[in-house]
């Protein structure tokens, strides 16, 4: 007799039903093929895809689920039925593709059966890109008016024999090169290893941004500050012409090491269309210097008050015409953001005061080596990558542009709260000593408001 006796009986049913509930629930094999088989599409727009699955397995009352790899980048909803009402090998539906941000994702499909889900074979690549809006050109071209009028105030503002001189001995414009072309560069290099690590793309747009040449806010905040703007202008210059020379040196070594497949093209219509916008309302500045004294002595007295108000424009505008980009912003962003332009103005204000320049002198070369030309880095990027990684890329540069003017803010505030300290304790010291000399007031003595002279007493 069977020791196990009469479970055997029970044990022998259970194996013969294995293979049958196993065949039962055993995966289908499905293809799922998508029309059109990959989709582009704008920000906030949306668009209809046909999907056709073929293969064994499907049962009635399975029902397709449509899943993001992604969802903060495209979803998918259906647009027809998505249950099968009987046993076939293929089956045919239809489904909305929302895109919400830029990027890229996968969209895939799943049969749910029960509490089950098994995958489908087949993608469908989705790409989101970022739209052109009037906005933009809007933006660029009236920062662009307004730079050309500032440095057309720089022009009449600028004392040519001192730019000789500093032409002449040029010890500032070479330490704001050796900044801005060799640590720089470096800098970012470094520093970007420790930020972004497994993100090549997102490197490559941090160095990009480092071996740009000075941007023209740094002439700007140079004078607001009360650098020497003379110096300034001539570090801006020799740095935009050398960029010529230096981007490439750097974009095809470093460059290579961090993202081998880009097709690297360095914009010298970008650069070379700067340096006409920099030279000639420089010109026109100073001509009118010769020409016009009146109109120019005119110009410069409204020159601070100009440069403030654009400072003012461009931060505002810039952060309101790109709201979207504030969405990719991570620690690891604004990190960067600070430490490219903030590392720059300490390395150029110690590097300034060791090698013995006025104070006026290192701030200007300070601010020459933190502040970045990040629209030559923009155009750089957009240029060289595909899209959408050219705009996801280009969030750095803006990180940089964003987190650019906060240290100089603070110390445009010190100086004010500075200033307005000593104006006070500069009146206080007025009165005590007026009252101090004051002659006390007696018989016949003027009255202090009175200019009459004092009248003789004598008969």
């Amino acid at each position: 007799m069977c020791p196990i006796w009469p479970l055997h009986i029970v044990i022998l049913y259970i194996l013969a039903l294995c293979p049958i509930w196993v065949m039962c629930q055993s995966a289908p094999n499905l293809l799922a093929t998508f029309k059109p088989n990959n989709l582009s599409l704008h920000m906030a727009y949306y668009d209809f895809i046909d999907v056709e699955v073929k293969g064994d397995g499907l049962q009635p009352a399975d029902e397709f689920q449509i899943k993001s790899r992604n969802h903060h980048v495209a979803y998918g909803d259906w647009n027809s039925t998505y249950r099968v009402d009987e046993a076939a090998s293929n089956w045919k539906g239809r489904f909305q593709v929302t895109a919400e941000f830029l990027g890229r994702t996968d969209l895939y499909l799943e049969v749910k059966r029960g509490t089950t889900e098994f995958p489908v074979n087949g993608t469908l690549p989705v790409t989101v890109l970022r739209p052109q809006r009037v906005i933009d050109t809007i933006f660029t071209t009236s920062v662009a008016v307004f730079v050309s009028l500032i440095f057309i105030n720089f022009g009449c503002a600028m004392d040519w024999p001192t730019v000789k001189e500093c032409v002449r001995r040029p010890i500032g414009p070479i330490i704001g090169l050796c900044g801005q072309f060799v640590f720089m560069p470096l800098m970012c290099f470094g520093l970007g290893f420790l930020i972004f690590p497994t993100l090549p793309e997102m490197h490559l747009g941090m160095f990009c941004t480092g071996v740009a040449p000075g941007g023209g806010a740094s002439n700007i905040w140079t004078f607001v500050l009360g650098g020497n703007l003379n110096l300034s202008l001539a570090m801006t210059t020799i740095s935009t012409l050398s960029a010529f020379g230096f981007m490439p040196l750097w974009l095809f070594s470093l460059g290579q090491l961090l993202f081998r497949n880009a097709n690297i093209a360095v914009p010298y219509q970008h650069i070379g269309m700067f340096v006409a916008g920099l030279v000639v309302p420089l010109a026109i500045g100073l001509a009118m210097q010769k020409f016009t004294p009146r109109l120019s002595a005119f110009m410069v007295r409204i020159l601070k008050g100009f440069s403030t108000l654009l400072l003012l424009f461009i931060i505002v505008f810039a952060i309101i015409t790109n709201l979207y980009i504030f969405e990719l912003f991570t620690w690891e962003i604004i990190v960067a953001g600070m430490g490219v332009p903030w590392l720059g103005y300490i390395f150029g204000y110690l590097a300034g005061r060791v090698c013995r320049q006025p104070h006026a002198d290192a701030l200007a070369i300070s601010i020459e080596t933190g502040i970045t030309n990040t629209g030559i880095a923009i155009f750089l990027l957009r240029y060289t990558l595909p899209q959408p990684e050219a705009d996801l890329t280009t969030v750095v540069p803006v990180s940089v542009a964003i987190m650019t003017p906060f240290p100089m803010m603070a110390i445009y505030i010190y100086q004010k709260i500075k200033a307005c300290m000593g104006v006070s304790k500069s009146e206080e010291r007025t009165r005590k000593s007026s009252k101090r000399v004051t002659p006390a007031s007696y018989p016949g003595s003027p009255s202090p408001q009175s200019s009459l002279p004092l009248m003789s007493s004598e008969p």
